[in-house]
């Protein structure tokens, strides 16, 4: 089976050498997604809780051009700067899975991320 390079208008480009995601045998690589508006190409100035709402929004973005969506999440990673935001960051992320199993997860607290983003969320994904 051929890898096959997932690009969509509807998610923030790349800012680097990397595609948004990459599919094999059916199953999806998301590179993570900060909180950049995809029209503007600029990070969202507001609070962790919308910046979180936008990186799902651009998650969403992806998987639905490689197929996908998110009842078909495997696992998840999360990046946040700030530990202490976590409640907010799921409080968010929770309802993206509304009526839905939400996937194995992890959250991972870093130092800092591109652009000064507060948080930067990937996904594996079948479709």
């Amino acid at each position: 089976m051929k890898k096959e390079i997932i690009q969509t208008d509807k998610a923030p480009k790349a800012i680097g050498p990397y595609s948004q995601a990459t599919v094999y045998n059916d199953v999806v690589y998301t590179s993570a997604q900060l909180p950049i508006d995809p029209v503007t190409n600029e990070l969202l100035d507001g609070d962790i809780a919308q910046q979180t709402d936008l990186a799902m929004k651009n998650l969403a973005a992806v998987l639905s051009a490689a197929g996908s969506s998110f009842d078909k999440v495997l696992k998840c990673t999360v990046f946040i700067t700030d530990m202490s935001q976590f409640s907010k960051v799921n409080a968010v992320y929770a309802r993206y899975y509304e009526g839905i199993e939400p996937p194995a997860r992890a959250c991972v607290e870093v130092t800092k991320l591109a652009k000064g983003a507060m948080v930067e969320i990937e996904v594996i994904a079948t479709r």
